[in-house]
């Protein structure tokens, strides 16, 4: 008899947020943010960011705009549901939403290869979406331990993959454990894309 097992998966948490105006509500706020957030712009050009975020500036927004805390109150539901089905064991406590951020990325702008430290389960929910916006990445954690390891044929099912590139629409939700490695690649449109990120602790 012979058998192959598939050992050690890796959890990605897709829902959609499928409510217009709560969508509209954060696009707006996103470009408001954008506009008065001075210490936020100074950020960015100092870091070369391409666009805006308030990840350096603003760690209340949820207090901040009724829409944000909407958002909120539904991250918290989608994270507790993402770590039942990951068998994660929080010793019977709700994930507590730790910081929350929005990001207006310019065509051009990505964001390279990275983790979120500190945090347990991290995400994007993606508010407006161009068409030609680009993906994020996600790579196979593993990647450092493959050495010679041959590459992947060009069939390879997705959960075999070194790569995996999800290409989201507004109202889409991304949530993974805060290990793993991500980047956002180039915004190839012509507009900017709005996303708004956030880690659990």
């Amino acid at each position: 008899m012979m058998a192959i097992s598939l050992l050690f998966p890796t959890p990605l948490w897709q829902a959609r947020l499928d409510d217009p105006g709560l969508l509209a509500a954060l696009a707006h706020s996103a470009r408001s943010l954008a506009v008065d957030d001075a210490a936020g712009r100074r950020w960015c050009r100092a870091h070369h960011y391409r666009g805006y975020t308030s990840y350096a500036s603003l760690n209340d927004l949820p207090a901040r705009d009724p829409a944000f805390a909407s958002l909120a109150r539904w991250l918290v539901k989608q994270a507790s549901l993402f770590a039942m089905a990951a068998h994660l064991d929080l010793a019977g406590r709700k994930p507590r939403l730790d910081s929350l951020w929005v990001n207006v990325l310019r065509p051009g702008g990505g964001h390279s290869g990275h983790i979120h430290p500190h945090s347990i389960m991290s995400g994007t929910l993606y508010v407006e979406v161009p068409d030609g916006a680009g993906a994020i990445r996600f790579e196979d954690p593993r990647l450092p331990l493959f050495m010679h390891a041959p590459p992947r044929t060009a069939d390879a099912p997705e959960a075999q993959r070194t790569f995996v590139h999800v290409t989201p629409a507004p109202g889409t939700l991304l949530l993974w454990e805060s290990w793993l490695r991500h980047e956002v690649l180039p915004n190839a449109a012509r507009s900017e894309r709005i996303s708004i990120s956030f880690n659990f602790s």
